[in-house]
């Protein structure tokens, strides 16, 4: 992932290189909020004790801009986003039995140690867009809109402790009776430099602060889903993510930045 978050960075930065030289670049810092509309997001926020907002992060942008016209640029860019988080089984605590690790309900048990997971998330998505804007590039205060096709560079890895609600057992407890426990299974499942194709569209300002410069505010919406791969042997990192749908890659982020034009 670091190698293509670098290629991406130099590609934009070279693009001036192959004649495309009457434009601009771009700096940004954002904020991104996933979507996080699809069943891997929505079983890790049922069972564990982190939260959607807990996925909300910084992000960094590069973007190149090629005036096309006077109201017209082709702008190619990258944003970059990484989250990870620890989270504890919400309603489950662990025993170990015979050598055997169980999940038991934490509404009767306090449990011999928590169950855990660290959930990592890594989308960049590079970008080629349109860029509009209607009142051109020398008024006081420039707005814009645009959008365009995002090729998805994500990767999604999942470790700690797997409670396999399909392997039931019954523990016999003298106060309470017949209890359900699942087993518990160390999980270290891993995607990593997935590809995937979406969309995105984006509207904000530009203020000049002088002859080449402009201040930049920007938002923007993604849309995209990564396909898991099926795994290729029992052994393969993958097997933990077989039967799940497509993975929500997309959501809003909100940037502000330096726009240098050249």
């Amino acid at each position: 992932m670091k190698k293509i978050i670098g290629l991406s960075v130099l590609a934009v930065f070279l693009l001036p290189m192959l004649g495309f030289s009457e434009g601009a670049f771009s700096f940004r810092l954002g904020y991104f909020v996933p979507n996080a509309k699809s069943d891997l997001w929505d079983i890790e926020f049922e069972n564990m004790t982190f939260q959607k907002k807990d996925f909300n992060a910084l992000t960094f942008g590069v973007s190149y801009e090629y005036f096309m016209t006077r109201e017209v640029s082709l702008v190619i860019g990258a944003d970059f986003y990484s989250r990870s988080r620890v989270g504890i089984y919400r309603d489950w605590v662990g025993y170990t039995i015979d050598g055997y690790d169980y999940a038991f309900p934490f509404s009767d048990y306090d449990g011999d140690f928590d169950l855990s997971q660290r959930f990592r998330t890594s989308i960049v998505p590079i970008q080629a867009s349109i860029k509009l804007t209607p009142l051109g590039r020398r008024a006081g205060i420039i707005p814009y809109i645009g959008g365009g096709v995002s090729l998805y560079v994500w990767s999604v890895d999942l470790e700690g402790d797997l409670v396999d609600f399909e392997d039931q057992y019954v523990y016999d407890d003298p106060d309470l009776g017949d209890v359900d426990v699942y087993g518990v299974y160390p999980i270290d499942a891993r995607q990593e430099s997935k590809l995937a194709v979406g969309f995105h569209a984006f509207g904000g300002i530009m203020i000049p602060i002088g002859r080449r410069t402009a201040i930049e505010a920007e938002f923007k919406y993604s849309n995209g889903k990564g396909k898991f791969s099926e795994p290729r042997s029992s052994r393969d990192q993958g097997n933990g993510f077989a039967g799940f749908d497509k993975f929500d890659l997309g959501g809003y982020q909100v940037s502000i930045g330096i726009n240098y034009w050249f």
